[in-house]
């Protein structure tokens, strides 16, 4: 995790496990293009399964993709506090989506275990930064706005969710978040194309 702030104004940069747990279900159950934003895969890519023996009676996967969004618009909704509760093997929150359920009882064991293994690889990653001082240039965005505008940045907080996407890119959930591949901040010139026009507006 890394924090950057000034009077007034914060950004932070995370993962979530919630959120990992969440993408892994939607490749694994083969849902491309589910969710608002729609979000490339995640990377190195998860083999999907065939799941429609153990969704047919509960809807399909019509009926699994749209549980599936309304629980990805829960987790945006509410970061960092998850929701709702994950509670094997049952998962009783998701009672009212019955296919989601279902996936969620086949696949809970292997989706907790990837996405511990992203947050420990996204932990060494924060860490190489911090030696790197990469973060700063976060700052420096606000910093050269605040100049070009002549006066200090209004109040604001800025949550950039990192993840491990396979497209190098970020996309932005008005009115204060921002999901990016775990890699962009290393191709400077393409994190700055994405982060400083939210950066620019926010200031």
């Amino acid at each position: 995790m890394h924090h950057t702030g000034g009077p007034g104004w914060r950004i932070t940069m995370d993962t979530s496990g919630p959120m990992l747990l969440a993408l892994y279900i939607r490749d694994v159950t083969g849902l491309g293009g589910a969710g608002n934003p729609s979000l490339c895969h995640v990377s190195p890519l998860i083999r999907p399964a065939d799941h429609q023996q153990l969704t047919a009676h509960v809807g399909g996967t019509e009926a699994l993709r749209a549980q599936w969004e309304v629980w990805w618009t829960a987790l945006l909704a509410s970061h960092p506090a998850p929701q709702p509760e994950l509670s094997p093997p049952s998962f009783p929150a998701f009672s009212a989506m019955p296919a989601l359920q279902r996936v969620l009882q086949a696949h809970f064991g292997a989706a907790l275990s990837w996405a511990r293994e992203q947050q420990s690889q996204y932990s060494l990653l924060s860490a190489r930064r911090d030696t790197l001082g990469s973060p700063k240039i976060l700052a420096e965005l606000v910093q050269n706005r605040e100049m070009e505008l002549g006066r200090n940045a209004r109040d604001f907080t800025l949550t950039i969710l990192e993840m491990p996407l396979c497209e190098p890119r970020a996309w932005f959930i008005e009115p204060n978040r921002l999901i990016m591949s775990q890699h962009l901040l290393e191709d400077e010139p393409t994190f700055l194309s994405f982060v400083q026009p939210v950066v620019e507006l926010l200031v």
